[in-house]
């Protein structure tokens, strides 16, 4: 959930104070941005990965900090919950032999933590939600020991005046109450980066909102949550109803929340995103970064703060030239390093491939339909039917054999990827969709199948994990 802050107490000079900081680089990106001043580097890649620790029970292992101290890799950090780690990437070129660069960085760094895991007697997963996670471990002792996360709850609790309620109607009903933030923490994801040249940014953005409904259905991997069967993929919802505070005064409770799809495509600029940062949502983290108003150190920190599934990032070249990432936050994690590098070569492809078409003739679907797609495929998977830019209904499965495979192909070899990993990776893809088993179907199954018992399955899936074996291909008994 971002970086770290000096403090966790704030005053109303603290807010005021950051607000007219927040104002000046807002500003200033936007003046960069019409005179052309941001990177115009060729795309780039790279990921997050989040994962749980559990202990032999297959339970959270809330133990993150012990953990990440003594496996001593610049590339893990801590997330909101005790139980939960992230992994970093190398950015790497978004050409070439990538897929094949990003998947050794992937598999060395993961092994690595999972060696460290087992040396504290402990496991990682990667799931998009873990199956044993119950509500009483979403606790405040639980929290990881950062000033981000203690301000972050105490902010969000206050701008909302009352507890949090999940509502979720999937293939079974789950309602409940909770009275912190911690409820974020049972969602984990990969999170895919893309650096573009600025002059096509905000088109990619607009692509990845496209992408997102056939994403979010073929990376479900998250159908269960405190032994509810809810959606595909149970992160969406969960995530939104989390972190349900929108924006100033009697927006609150408005139509722009804090995590969504987001309230529009970027028709003419990124900078209409940073623009909606800045006059609709509050600031939650007013610390005072004593720094220059380039390093964009307000504006980071408050676009932190906000989670739309596709969210526009600044950050700086090695030359110091700032440049815009599209992190596209749709995908769950797991359930391989494998599957993993595969939904990443399928999004690459994908985006790239409807951003060329924006490119050409502009906007080929309304952002209302979009929207719509995603949430039906977020909660139907692949089984659910959308309407695609040609203005027809399609079942998602079929629609990925016959277009959206041959597209994020195109997509690929237009920026220049080995044509080998092409047909290795999106290989894999094709398997998932004709053996129409991804992360949550397999669990699904499982339940419904051989055992009805959330720890057995978890400790299948994790032996099937381990084997590295793609899931399309994954047993029910290793």
């Amino acid at each position: 959930m971002g970086q770290e802050i000096s403090l966790s107490k704030f005053d109303t000079d603290d807010f005021i104070r950051f607000h007219q900081k927040l104002e000046q680089e807002t500003l200033l990106l936007n003046c960069l941005i019409e005179q052309n001043d941001c990177s115009h580097r060729k795309p780039v890649a790279g990921f997050e990965l989040e994962a749980w620790l559990v202990d032999r029970k297959m339970r959270p292992a809330p133990i993150n900090e012990h953990f990440l101290a003594t496996l001593n890799d610049p590339m893990a950090s801590a997330e909101l919950a005790k139980f939960n780690i992230e992994l970093n990437s190398n950015p790497v070129p978004l050409t070439g032999e990538v897929l094949g660069c990003l998947h050794r960085q992937l598999q060395t760094t993961w092994q690595n933590a999972y060696r460290h895991a087992e040396s504290m007697d402990s496991k990682i997963v990667m799931i998009g939600i873990l199956p044993t996670l119950k509500q009483d471990d979403l606790n405040l002792a639980n929290m990881s020991d950062m000033n981000r996360y203690r301000a972050l709850n105490e902010q969000i609790l206050h701008s909302r005046a009352k507890p949090i309620h999940i509502d979720i109607n999937g293939a079974e009903h789950l309602k409940l109450d909770h009275y912190d933030v911690m409820l974020e923490s049972a969602t984990t994801s990969f999170q895919l980066h893309t650096q573009l040249p600025l002059e096509s940014a905000h088109h990619f953005y607009n692509a990845s909102i496209i992408a997102s409904a056939p994403m979010v259905a073929l990376c479900a991997n998250a159908p269960f949550l405190f032994g509810k069967e809810l959606w595909h993929e149970s992160r969406i919802p969960l995530f939104e109803q989390a972190i349900e505070t929108g924006g100033y005064e009697g927006a609150a409770q408005g139509p722009l929340k804090r995590v969504s799809f987001g309230s529009g495509y970027a028709r003419n600029s990124i900078i209409e995103c940073f623009q909606e940062n800045l006059e609709h949502f509050p600031v939650l983290l007013p610390v005072d970064h004593d720094s220059a108003i380039e390093a964009f150190a307000h504006l980071r920190l408050h676009n932190g703060t906000i989670w739309r599934w596709n969210r526009p990032l600044v950050g700086f070249d090695e030359d110091g030239t700032p440049h815009i990432r599209i992190e596209h936050r749709t995908p769950a994690a797991g359930p391989t390093v494998i599957d993993a590098i595969a939904n990443a070569a399928f999004y690459y492809g994908l985006a790239q491939n409807i951003c060329t078409e924006i490119l050409a003739r502009g906007l080929p679907l309304p952002f209302a339909q979009a929207k719509d797609n995603f949430y039906q495929a977020a909660h139907s998977g692949l089984d659910c039917n959308i309407i695609w830019i040609d203005g027809n209904r399609h079942r998602l499965k079929d629609l990925l054999k016959s277009e959206l495979l041959p597209r994020a192909v195109s997509g690929l070899k237009s920026l220049g990827v080995s044509l080998a990993e092409i047909d290795d990776y999106l290989g894999l893809i094709r398997q998932r969709i004709n053996n129409k088993q991804n992360g949550s179907y397999w669990q699904r199954r499982y339940i419904r199948e051989y055992n009805p018992d959330f720890t057995e399955m978890t400790r299948h899936y994790l032996n099937n994990q381990n084997l590295g074996n793609p899931v399309s291909e994954w047993m029910f008994h290793a």
